[in-house]
């Protein structure tokens, strides 16, 4: 499967390697300048678990692969795992989908929301705040 193809037209793919790849939301309005570096909504499917020790650079070959959608750096509003790549990807497929059609509540993942931010979320996925 192609994953760029794959993707809804407003997620980009940022970065494919063999054991991560990071996918990212509206990089057009979530450019750094209208909102922090860190509000970029990203997925990030990695062979193993993104919070490996130092020393482990490669993963196991039978780690599962694991998705997470990250809103900022500590708000991660979904974490998913599978059994192999081409799961991982529809899985990241499939998420993005229910990202961009408005069906995650990401208002309740902020103790101390960002308005702007959430605002133009709940614009651009057609979501009622």
């Amino acid at each position: 499967m192609d994953l760029a193809d794959a993707l809804p037209t407003d997620w980009s793919l940022w970065n494919e390697e063999a054991g991560r790849v990071v996918m990212v939301y509206r990089p057009d309005v979530f450019d750094s300048e209208a909102f922090p570096p860190p509000c970029l909504p990203t997925l990030y499917l990695t062979k193993g678990s993104r919070g490996r020790r130092p020393g482990r650079p490669q993963p196991d070959p039978d780690d599962p692969w694991y998705l997470t959608l990250s809103l900022e750096p500590d708000v991660t509003a979904d974490r998913r795992e599978f059994d192999g790549r081409k799961a991982a990807m529809d899985g990241a497929v499939e998420l993005a989908n229910t990202f961009s059609d408005g069906e995650i509540d990401y208002r309740s993942l902020y103790q101390v929301p960002r308005e702007a931010y959430l605002a133009k979320l709940d614009e651009l996925t057609g979501r009622e705040a």
